[in-house]
């Protein structure tokens, strides 16, 4: 690999981690928005499925047959989607951030082992301790003053739920060998075929007391940016730069989109939050690093 090569690749890796960040601050825009979370994933599915429907002739023969690809489709696009757009309705972004990118270098081998008995690396048990500091972290100061915000905990409860909905659709993914890029065609089309009729039909909607810019944004951050854009990105810097240093600079993740929150979203940034996305960032980070590296450590 050339210069030029490795270049491109931590742009594209720099790219995802922006896209990413940014996806917490937006959807959270969205969850103080007059949308509804069903709103949100409606947007994000019906543009991401209408760019992508060009593409669906070169699927692989028997793609819509396959129940894998299927089961993959109600996981990873209408359960997480559900869980994660509710759950920003409720938590703040930098609570986003730990709760999703944050635990996922923990959660994948986890869920891989309990799944499919792969054996759980030593540097991912290392990460789990500052992970697990950072979630007390930010956790604290209900502990310590007794100040549960019920509407903060369900968000919360959502995140996680979400997140652990993403390790097994990761994990399961991995294991049936499917391309990735045959997976965002499938999982963005069938996600629409399946959860539209019923948004149509049955689901709580509140479009109409939305200005355009915002259904625009969420439309387009979330069906292009996060869905599409993102995908080819880190399928880029994968390709080029590995997947332990992408893992590891999309570690930055969850204390960007928390820094970013503050002014953004004038959400606080308290001492106590700070400590736990810089925790859950070393946690991932060191999650990430291949096994040699930290043998010779």
């Amino acid at each position: 690999m050339n210069q030029r090569e490795q270049v491109q690749g931590y742009l594209a890796a720099i790219g995802t981690v922006a896209i990413w960040s940014g996806f917490i601050v937006v959807s959270r825009l969205g969850g103080k928005s007059a949308l509804t979370p069903f709103d949100v994933l409606a947007l994000r599915l019906g543009f991401a499925a209408i760019l992508l429907l060009p593409f669906v002739g070169s699927l692989p023969e028997g793609s819509w047959r396959n129940p894998r690809l299927w089961a993959l489709t109600l996981s990873g696009g209408v359960v997480y989607g559900l869980a994660v757009y509710a759950g920003f309705k409720y938590a703040p972004a930098s609570h986003a951030g730990i709760l999703l990118p944050g635990i996922q270098p923990f959660l994948i081998p986890l869920v891989g082992w309990m799944l499919l008995g792969t054996r759980v690396q030593r540097q991912q048990l290392l990460g789990l301790l500052p992970i697990g500091m950072g979630v007390l972290c930010v956790a604290s100061p209900s502990f310590v003053h007794g100040d549960w915000d019920r509407q903060v905990l369900l968000g919360d409860l959502l995140f996680f739920t979400s997140s652990v909905v993403w390790a097994l659709y990761s994990v399961l993914a991995r294991r049936w060998g499917f391309h990735p890029w045959v997976l965002t065609r499938v999982l963005a089309i069938g996600s629409a075929a399946l959860y539209l009729p019923i948004y149509v039909a049955l689901l709580p909607r509140n479009l109409a007391a939305a200005p355009l810019s915002t259904i625009l944004l969420q439309g387009l951050y979330q069906g292009v940016g996060a869905t599409i854009v993102a995908m080819l990105l880190f399928l880029k810097a994968v390709s080029t730069i590995g997947p332990a240093r992408t893992g590891a600079l999309i570690a930055l993740v969850p204390v960007l989109a928390g820094v970013a929150a503050a002014p953004l979203l004038d959400e606080p940034l308290t001492p106590e939050l700070i400590a736990g996305l810089v925790l859950v960032s070393i946690g991932a980070f060191v999650a990430a690093r291949p096994a040699k590296a930290v043998a010779a450590a």
